[in-house]
């Protein structure tokens, strides 16, 4: 239970601070991207400052012989670039910058009452599921072989 509430003030934290950097607007990050045109370096700025965070953080929290609420770290163990992997990434980028919103930036924009982050979201849900059903058949095609 202690976990489960950990996560959801972690989240709450997260999420307020997404709305409160504006990254929740999706116009804000477009206009990230548009460097010829309306360029807002704020991103760059929350990107930044989150990585000087983290760096930090997780400095302190690594010297700790396991999390507080669990009996290991769960940390990232695969190193090697592959084809899931860079795809994954560029298909996060594109649709990032067609759409303006992240998961990060579309959970908290839920809360905004606007149809864009419920259509982003419902269309992130269906792409993970599509993912997965394609990842599954591929694993079963590959075992018939």
């Amino acid at each position: 239970m202690l976990r489960v509430l950990s996560a959801a003030a972690i989240g709450l934290v997260f999420g307020t601070g997404i709305v409160i950097a504006g990254m929740a607007n999706p116009a804000k990050v477009l206009n990230f991207f548009d460097v010829f045109g309306t360029w807002d370096p704020s991103l760059l700025l929350v990107m930044g400052s989150a990585l000087v965070v983290t760096f930090i953080g997780y400095g302190f929290v690594l010297r700790r012989p396991a999390p507080l609420f669990d009996r290991k770290f769960h940390l990232p163990t695969k190193r090697d670039l592959d084809v899931p992997l860079i795809a994954g990434s560029a298909l996060f980028g594109i649709g990032w910058g067609i759409a303006g919103f992240c998961p990060g930036g579309a959970i908290p924009a839920l809360g905004s009452g606007e149809p864009s982050p419920l259509i982003f979201v419902a269309a992130m849900i269906g792409g993970i599921l599509g993912a997965n059903a394609l990842k599954a058949a591929f694993t079963r095609r590959q075992a018939l072989a």
